[in-house]
C-alpha cells in the first residue's frame, strides 16, 4: 500500500485499510460469485460503514445528528439482500445498513427509481424533514420503492408482523395483492432479541403453520454478534436454539467469508421461495463502535476480545472477494475508500442546512385521520377503498323503547354487520380464537365461516401476539383484517403489537405504509355466572394514550352496526387502526327496565356513525350523566329511578367513542344542565372518567362535576365482582348528592 493514510482515521479504519491494502489476488477466482455481485457487495458494505463513521464524526466535530446506533460489523447482511429480489418485502433490524445499501444498488440494476441511499440514511440520522421514509420523525431503515417496511425492531417486536405478511400470500380469495405472489418476506433481528418472547412466539407460529401445511415464505435472519448491549450471549446458545426448530430449516453462515456465504444464501432463498417453507439464517457477525455513540466498550470488553473481532471484519472479506474477482486491487480499494469518505462527509455537512420540524402539528401530521393527511403521492396499492359512504346522523336518540322493526341483540347486530362487510368487500378477513367453526365463545361470529368459507373466516393459534401479527402483516398486503381478541384481559399479552407496531407504522413511514384493521375485543365486566379477572377486565388504559388509533365502544344494539361500519370505512379509506370494544355482558340482553320491554333490542341499521360523536338519551334539564359501555344500561336504569322516585330529570350521554372523544358534544350537554355526573365503569385511577372531567374543566365548564367509578381492584369471581364495580345504586346516590 503506497497511499498515505490521513491522520484522523480511527483505529478500526486504520486496521481495515492496512489489511486490505496488503491483499493480493489469489490464484483462482471465487466459485459461484460473479464480479458484479462482488463489486456490489463491497460497495454496499463500505458505504454503510462510512455512513456510521460519518455519524460519529458529525457528533464529535460538529455537534450535529441524533442517532449513532450503527451497523458497523453487521454489513454482511448486504449479502442477504443480494440473494433476494428488490421487490421482496423486508422488515429490518436497526443494524441493517448493509442490506439497505445493497438493495438500493440492486434496485438500480433492475431499473427501479430510488434515491441516494447515503443521503436518505443521513437525513434520518440528522432528523431532517426531507428524510423520505419517516419525514424526520425517527431514524429507521425504510423505503416504499425498495419494499422496506420501517420497523422499530428493538426487541424483535416486528417478527409477528413478518410472519403475518408471509402467511397473507396464502389466505383469502383475492388475486390482487401488493407484492408478487412468489415473494419471500425477510425479517432480521439480533441474537439478544432472539430470547424475547415475541421472537420465540413468532418463530413457533411460523413453524407450526408450516407443519400444518400452510405456505410461509419467510426468511428469519438472526444477526449474531455475540453481545446484547453489554451482556454476552452464552457461547453456542444461538446455534443450538436456531438449529432445531420444528417446521423451520436453518443454515449458519459466516459474514466475514462472503465467498462461501453468497452461493449458500442464493440456494437457501431459492428453496424458501420454491416450497414456501420458512427458513432461518444464523448470520455470524461482529459489532464495532459499541452499541451506540455513548457506549464505552472497554468498560465491559477486554482488549483481546476487541482485537479478535477486528480480525473478523466483514469488509476485509468483501474486499478479498472483490480483489479475487478482479474488480479492484488492494491499493485501488484504499484510494476509493478515502475518496468516498470525503464525499460522504461533505454530503453530511450540506444536509445540515435542510429543515427540521418547527411545530407540533408538523410532527403529528401522520397521526391525523383522513385522506388529507396522506402525503402526495399516496401509495394507492396500500390504501384500501370501501364503497359504503359515511353519512351524518344526529347525535340525539329517539326515546328508548320506541325503536320499531325487528329487534336484534348486540351480538346479533355485530354478527349481521360482519356478514355485510364480508359480503361487500372481498379484502376483509375475520379471524381469531374459536371464531370459525364454533362461531366465537359468545356466538358473535356464528355462521360466518359457513357462509364465507375458511379462507376468509378462520381460527388461529391461541396466541394474541400471533393474531395481531397476522392482522399487521395481512393489512400490508391489501387485506382489511378484523381480528378478534377473545377477552380484554388477553390483550395485555400482546398489547405492544398495537402500541409499538400498528400505531407507529404510519408515523415512521409518513403514512406511506398503513395498518388498516378493526380489532374486535370482548370487553369489560359484569358477566354473571362466571368470570373472574381473566374474563372480566375493566381497564382500557393501555389503549387510551396510543396516538392516532380509533377506540369505539358501542353499548346499545342500535349503535353497534353503524359504529362497526364507520370503523371499517375509516380503516379501509384512511389506513387507521381501529379498536372495537364490545361489552360482553350486553351481548345477549333483550330488556332494559322490565322483563319483556325489549329495551335492549334494536332493528338493524348499518348507516355509518360519525366518528367522535356522542349520543344523548333523554332531555332532562336537572342533571347530565356521562357514560359509555355497560354504564349506559346502568345509567338509563338510574335515569328512570331518579325521575320516578326523586323527581330528578336527567339526560344520559353515551360517549360511544373513547377516541376521538366527542368533546364538543360533552361540553354542550354538560352546559345544558350545569350539573355533571361521570359514570365510569373502568377503574378510578387511570379510568376514562379522569379525562372526561379534565376536558370539561379545560373547556371552561363551571358547573358542578362528580364522578363515580369502579374501585382500583382486579375483578374477583362471582358475586364479589359487584362489590368493586359501579352499580345503579351508586349512580343514584351520587346523582342525588
Amino acid at each position: 500500500m503506497t497511499t498515505e493514510l490521513p491522520a484522523d482515521l480511527d483505529a478500526l479504519e486504520q486496521a481495515l485499510l492496512e489489511r486490505v491494502g496488503a491483499l493480493r489476488p489469489s490464484a483462482t477466482s471465487p466459485v459461484g460469485v460473479d464480479p458484479l455481485t462482488a463489486a456490489t457487495l463491497l460497495e454496499a458494505e463500505v458505504t454503510s460503514r462510512l455512513v456510521d463513521h460519518t455519524a460519529r464524526w458529525l457528533r464529535a466535530e460538529h455537534g450535529a445528528g441524533y442517532y449513532t446506533i450503527g451497523s458497523a460489523g453487521h454489513e454482511a447482511n448486504a449479502a442477504i439482500a443480494l440473494a433476494l429480489r428488490p421487490t421482496d418485502p423486508a422488515l429490518l433490524h436497526y443494524r441493517s445498513g448493509g442490506f439497505f445499501m445493497a438493495r438500493s444498488m440492486q434496485a438500480r440494476q433492475h431499473g427501479i427509481a430510488v434515491g441516494d441511499p447515503v443521503v436518505d440514511v443521513l437525513r434520518g440520522m440528522l432528523a431532517r424533514t426531507t428524510d423520505p421514509i419517516s419525514g424526520g420523525r425517527h431514524k429507521v431503515f425504510g423505503s416504499h420503492p425498495l419494499s422496506i417496511i420501517p420497523q422499530t425492531s428493538t426487541i424483535a417486536s416486528h417478527l409477528p408482523r413478518a410472519v403475518g405478511l408471509a402467511l397473507s400470500f396464502g389466505i383469502g380469495e383475492r388475486e390482487e395483492q401488493v407484492w408478487p405472489a412468489d415473494s419471500v418476506v425477510v425479517c432480521s433481528f439480533g441474537d439478544a432479541s432472539l430470547n424475547h418472547s415475541t421472537a420465540q412466539g413468532a418463530i413457533n407460529w411460523a413453524g407450526q403453520s408450516a407443519h400444518a401445511g400452510k405456505r410461509v415464505p419467510l426468511l428469519f435472519v438472526c444477526e449474531d454478534n455475540g453481545i446484547g448491549l453489554s451482556v454476552p450471549s452464552p457461547n453456542g446458545w444461538v446455534a443450538e436454539s436456531t438449529a432445531r426448530r420444528a417446521g423451520i430449516r436453518s443454515i449458519r453462515v459466516d459474514g466475514s467469508d462472503p465467498a462461501a456465504a453468497l452461493p449458500r444464501l442464493d440456494d437457501f432463498v431459492d428453496t424458501v421461495r420454491a416450497d414456501g417453507a420458512p427458513g432461518l439464517i444464523h448470520l455470524d457477525t461482529v459489532r464495532f463502535l459499541g452499541h451506540a455513540g455513548t457506549d464505552v466498550e472497554t468498560a465491559y470488553r477486554t482488549p483481546a476480545e476487541l482485537t479478535a473481532d477486528r480480525l473478523r471484519d466483514p469488509l476485509v472479506g468483501a474486499a478479498r472477494l472483490a480483489i479475487d474477482a478482479g474488480t479492484c486491487t488492494g491499493g485501488e480499494f484504499v484510494e476509493w475508500y478515502l475518496d468516498l469518505r470525503d464525499t460522504i462527509r461533505a454530503t453530511a455537512l450540506e444536509l445540515r442546512a435542510e429543515p427540521e420540524f418547527a411545530t407540533a402539528d408538523e410532527v403529528m401530521r401522520p397521526l391525523r385521520s383522513g385522506p388529507a393527511a396522506l402525503p402526495p403521492p399516496t401509495p394507492a396499492d396500500l390504501v384500501l377503498q370501501v364503497t359504503r359512504p359515511v353519512e351524518p346522523v344526529t347525535s340525539r336518540s329517539e326515546p328508548h323503547g320506541d325503536l320499531g322493526g325487528e329487534g336484534l341483540t348486540l351480538a346479533r347486530t355485530i354478527n349481521r354487520m360482519l356478514s355485510e362487510v364480508l359480503a361487500d368487500d372481498d379484502s376483509t378477513l375475520v379471524f381469531g380464537e374459536d371464531v370459525g367453526r364454533k362461531g366465537g365463545v359468545y356466538g358473535v361470529t356464528r355462521g360466518l365461516q359457513q357462509r364465507f368459507g375458511e379462507a376468509r373466516v378462520f381460527d388461529t393459534l391461541l396466541d394474541e401476539q400471533s393474531i395481531l401479527g397476522l392482522a399487521l402483516g395481512a393489512s400490508l398486503n391489501g387485506f382489511l383484517p378484523i381480528p378478534e381478541i377473545q377477552y380484554l384481559a388477553y390483550l395485555h399479552n400482546a398489547e405492544d403489537q398495537i402500541r409499538g407496531e400498528a400505531a407507529t407504522l404510519g408515523f415512521f413511514s409518513d403514512r406511506q405504509y398503513a395498518n388498516p384493521m378493526v380489532i374486535r375485543i370482548a370487553s369489560y365486566g359484569y358477566q354473571k355466572g362466571f368470570g373472574g379477572h381473566f374474563h372480566n377486565d375493566n381497564s382500557i388504559a393501555v389503549l387510551r394514550d396510543i396516538p392516532g388509533i380509533v377506540i369505539a365502544s358501542p353499548a346499545h344494539p342500535s349503535d353497534a352496526a353503524g359504529m362497526l361500519a364507520a370503523c371499517v370505512a375509516e380503516a379501509g379509506s384512511n389506513g387507521t387502526v381501529c379498536v372495537f370494544l364490545e361489552p360482553i355482558a350486553r351481548y345477549h340482553d333483550t330488556d332494559l327496565h322490565d322483563a319483556g320491554d325489549s329495551g335492549w333490542l334494536a332493528p338493524f341499521d348499518p348507516t355509518p356513525t360519525p366518528l367522535g360523536r356522542a349520543r344523548t338519551w333523554g332531555d332532562g334539564d336537572d342533571l347530565t350523566i356521562i357514560t359509555w359501555g355497560n354504564g349506559l344500561l346502568l345509567s338509563l336504569q338510574a335515569q328512570r329511578r331518579l325521575a320516578d322516585d326523586h323527581g330528578v330529570a336527567a339526560r344520559v350521554v353515551d360517549l360511544r367513542w373513547i377516541a376521538p372523544m366527542p368533546l364538543d358534544d360533552l361540553v354542550r350537554e354538560a352546559s345544558a344542565t350545569g350539573r355533571v355526573l361521570v359514570v365510569d365503569e373502568t377503574r378510578r385511577t387511570g379510568g376514562v372518567g379522569e379525562r372526561i372531567v379534565a376536558e370539561l374543566v379545560d373547556a371552561g365548564f363551571v358547573g358542578s362535576i362528580r364522578r363515580v367509578a369502579s374501585h382500583d381492584s382486579f375483578i374477583p369471581l362471582g358475586a364479589a365482582a359487584n362489590l368493586v364495580l359501579v352499580g345503579d345504586d351508586d349512580i343514584v346516590a351520587a346523582a342525588l348528592a
